[in-house]
């Protein structure tokens, strides 16, 4: 019994590499698609097939949580509004067509397993890696949009990943980075963050990702995904969970940093996960090395997660269903902006927009006004103004996360106090004082702000 059928690793280039062609031949479970894989849709397309031609049933996931995180749209930015801001206007039904709306988008290229949504409560507003990739704050509110978004996705034919078990929340650290530790006792976690994840597993969920994240309270011995406590008892038992655990990537540090990535495979698959997806820059010498490190782990136990793999594949056959068109205005979704009493800005504002370190999730892919098409100043975060704009010539002032950012903090401030009519406009989870505030920053987000500017006389 090869270790491969486990396997979900990624790889480098925007064509199927000889080695990985090889691997699915003869057993690779399937691959995992990135930003850095795609240069268009056509040649994703192309891949797809290359991956298919292959294995014919491979599992192709990726990530497309429809908002900030997007694969598909990793070169223009997605359409669609994001969890925070489907939560904002809270409508189950708006959110349901969104998620039918981007499984389509994916059974169209010939992806079947969406690493989303993301069931993560965003209790803590420092969240560096979540924030507006959650539907809220609010565990019923998110508990809602995820079995709405699922169960839409779901019946589409493309298998969902509900993700980051038992919740990445509550954490100030992104686990891409480090390992975050959430130190909240067991009825917490029920109260607050498992909701979403029980609501999921109810809609349909086939799939559920774990998280790289010490939970010390409910198993001090490690991150979740190496936990059969979290994974056994409480995803398995107490929420009742029989579907395909799949890892979180484990080239992230808060996996593989201290013990690098063929350990950490060994570690989750004997927790419980079945399916291990590896991350990006794949090699066949990585996939020999985990080979030879679950050697150590119990057959049964990789028997198990095989059968468990190979049941998804099989309830995948039935392919997609068939397609339906999604619409909302840009109005409808401005209305769901929060917006101080007031708030207009100056005709003639320049649009400044100021670029900070994009999380590894999110990446690089296009966002907000200069993703819809607008003319902006792009700034760096710490950078001043741009030369020869008179002092007190209004701007409106556009990043993500305004107060988790020192340098943009003390500039919005600056502006606010020197330039009337500037404004203020925060695209990712607000923790701070600013004029509007969208809850997302994908492409579709960035042409409604345009509308709202536009409607209030401003001429950009």
């Amino acid at each position: 019994m090869s270790v491969d059928a486990v396997l979900l690793p990624g790889f480098v280039g925007t064509t199927l590499p000889a080695w990985v062609a090889e691997r699915l031949r003869g057993g690779l479970a399937g691959v995992c698609l990135y930003g850095e894989n795609v240069e268009s849709l056509a040649q994703l397309h192309t891949l797809v097939g290359q991956i298919r031609q292959a294995r014919p049933d491979a599992l192709i996931a990726i990530d497309e949580e429809g908002g900030d995180v997007t694969r598909l749209h990793y070169l223009d930015g997605s359409p669609y509004p994001g969890a925070a801001l489907l939560g904002r206007i809270d409508d189950v039904e708006l959110t349901a067509v969104v998620g039918r709306a981007v499984a389509n988008d994916l059974a169209a290229i010939g992806v079947d397993l969406n690493l989303a949504p993301v069931a993560d409560v965003n209790s803590d507003p420092r969240n560096p890696v979540i924030g507006v990739r959650s539907f809220g704050a609010d565990p019923e509110l998110a508990a809602r949009h995820i079995a709405a978004f699922t169960a839409a996705h779901e019946s589409a034919g493309v298998a969902t990943s509900v993700k980051h078990f038992p919740g990445h929340g509550d954490t100030a650290a992104d686990s891409h980075l480090a390992l975050p530790v959430v130190d909240v006792p067991l009825d917490v976690l029920r109260a607050r963050d498992l909701p979403p994840f029980r609501a999921a597993i109810e809609a349909g969920a086939r799939t559920v990702m774990t998280s790289h994240i010490l939970l010390p309270q409910v198993d001090p011995d490690g991150p979740a995904t190496f936990s059969s406590r979290i994974l056994g008892d409480l995803l398995r038992g107490e929420l009742g969970f029989d579907g395909v655990i799949v890892s979180d990537a484990l080239d992230m540090a808060g996996a593989s940093g201290e013990i690098g990535i063929p350990a950490a495979a060994a570690k989750a698959l004997a927790a419980g996960c079945d399916l291990l997806c590896l991350g990006t820059g794949g090699t066949p010498e990585q996939l020999d090395a985990i080979a030879d490190a679950v050697r150590a782990v119990d057959p049964v136990r990789l028997g198990d997660a095989v059968a468990r793999v190979g049941a998804l594949v099989e309830s995948l056959r039935a392919g997609p269903a068939p397609r339906e068109s999604w619409g909302i205005s840009t109005d409808d979704l401005a209305d769901a902006f929060a917006v101080v009493d007031g708030a207009v800005p100056a005709p003639d504002a320049m649009l400044v927009v100021v670029e900070t370190i994009a999380n590894i999730a999110v990446g690089l892919a296009p966002w907000g006004p200069a993703a819809a098409g607008a003319t902006v100043v792009r700034l760096n975060a710490g950078d001043p103004l741009p030369p020869g704009l008179a002092p007190d010539a209004p701007i409106v002032l556009v990043a993500k996360d305004v107060h988790r950012h020192r340098e943009v903090a003390a500039l919005a401030e600056l502006v606010r106090a020197t330039r009337p009519g500037s404004l203020i406009v925060d695209m990712g989870w607000p923790s701070g004082s600013v004029d509007v505030a969208t809850y997302g920053a994908s492409r579709g987000v960035g042409i409604a702000l345009l509308h709202w500017l536009r409607a209030r006389g401003w001429r950009g």
